[in-house]
């Protein structure tokens, strides 16, 4: 597979006429970054980092520059800001990535009706239908790409193929801004001198079992026998894996995914220990997740918690709900009850994550004649509509505001806040 920076990138250069790469895998280009440079221009060409300066924060993501230095995602801002000191940070603005990419599967959808978002900036396209009206697949793709780039000013890649799994490696390929076509009767040519790695499904464990084996391509693994990848990684991984590794994919593009949870968490500049401030905490994090909710057109079942301790022991437990809701007040009633039923005995607090899970659409459940929650239902969608008008933030809980304070998102100032899942 392609790295990170770029390098080893690998494009269709010569339009094709190919019908059988009807799959399109869009992926856009350093897609965070990439939307912050959209009021930086003067950024462009250097290495840029988005996220939080802090001991403990980490990268959101980078530019393609930064990346060459040996910055990822995810990595500890410390250690990317050393291998790239020359790094330009900025500040990640979560709204404005959703509303790109709203504008970027809108475009999706006038080409075919068949997009899987699979995140907030990647989708499966089948173009089948599409082929009649806007020629083929490398044609479709490269119009995409085009208009992408002419009405929001990003890039993406895009992998073409007969299935799903080599339509995604082909995209990670291409990268960045790049089209990479792989015909059904080179799908083998091009997949078995891949990485093991490549599989979807092969971490890092995974992959040290089956290098004890001497496989290190995925033509490797194609011709080892079955029985001998059972014993090595079971029987479900090897048959998966086998599958794949031969071209085999038999899933298709279905537009409507099943969502399983929405969740938001915070990881803190220092350890906290202060109950109360954390209780704050876990009310704003409910706040973020039941607004999703509520715009996603959902309710939750089940509410979880997520606590690490400063020595990384990470705590989970989860209750489920008397009703489903899409209530913050709810959602943070059951969050403190969690909280407090962990007993973390004082222990300092390193993050702190609420999530709504079992989620049901909001019309599927009906509401009892008597509905506690029916006031701040009412109270949180005047903040929904305010915020929608004004911005986020333009109107805050007062219980979230640290005593003596008169206005403040969070008495922890929290340093990086993400979506663990979502509906975007």
């Amino acid at each position: 597979m392609s790295k990170q920076d770029g390098s080893g990138r690998q494009v269709t250069a010569v339009p094709t006429d190919d019908a059988s790469a009807h799959i399109l895998h869009l992926d856009m280009d350093a897609f965070f970054a990439s939307v912050e440079l959209l009021d930086r221009p003067e950024l462009r060409g250097r290495p840029v980092i988005v996220g939080h300066r802090g001991a403990r924060s980490v990268v959101t993501a980078a530019t393609y520059e930064a990346r060459r230095y040996g910055v990822n995602s995810a990595m500890p801002m410390a250690v990317a800001l050393r291998r790239c000191p020359d790094a330009v940070v900025l500040e990640p603005h979560y709204d404005r990535y959703r509303g790109w990419s709203r504008e970027v599967m809108r475009i999706l959808g006038d080409v075919t009706p068949l997009v899987e978002p699979l995140s907030i900036d990647e989708a499966f396209l089948d173009v089948r239908g599409a082929m009649q009206l806007f020629g083929p697949p490398f044609a479709i793709a490269t119009g995409l790409r085009e208009r992408i780039r002419r009405e929001t000013g990003l890039t993406a890649s895009v992998g073409a193929a007969a299935t799903k799994f080599v339509a995604k490696l082909a995209s990670s390929r291409a990268k960045p801004d790049g089209l990479l076509v792989v015909p059904a009767g080179e799908t083998l040519a091009f997949l078995h001198p891949q990485p093991i790695t490549a599989l979807w499904g092969v971490g890092a464990a995974t992959a040290e079992r089956l290098a004890r084996l001497g496989l290190r391509t995925i033509g490797d693994l194609a011709a080892t026998p079955l029985d001998t990848l059972r014993d090595a990684i079971g029987e479900a991984s090897a048959a998966r894996l086998h599958a794949l590794a031969w071209g085999r994919d038999a899933r298709a593009v279905t537009p409507e995914r099943d969502e399983k949870s929405i969740g938001h968490e915070v990881t803190f500049e220092h350890d906290v220990r202060d109950d109360a401030a954390l209780e704050r905490e876990l009310l704003r994090l409910s706040s973020r997740v039941a607004a999703r909710l509520r715009r996603g057109g959902w309710v939750a079942r089940t509410v979880g918690v997520k606590i690490r301790f400063g020595d990384f022991r990470t705590l989970t437990r989860s209750q489920t709900l008397a009703e489903p809701s899409d209530v913050a007040e709810r959602i943070a009633r059951e969050a403190r009850a969690l909280f407090a039923a962990a007993a973390t005995g004082g222990a300092g607090i390193r993050l702190i994550g609420v999530r709504a899970e079992n989620l049901l659409p909001t019309g599927a459940v009906a509401r009892g004649l008597w509905d506690d929650d029916q006031p701040w239902r009412e109270a949180e969608s005047a903040l929904d509509a305010v915020a929608e008008r004004f911005g986020q933030g333009a109107v805050e809980r007062a219980s979230l505001l640290a005593p003596g304070e008169r206005r403040r998102r969070s008495a922890l100032a929290p340093l990086d806040s993400s979506d663990v899942g979502g509906l975007d």
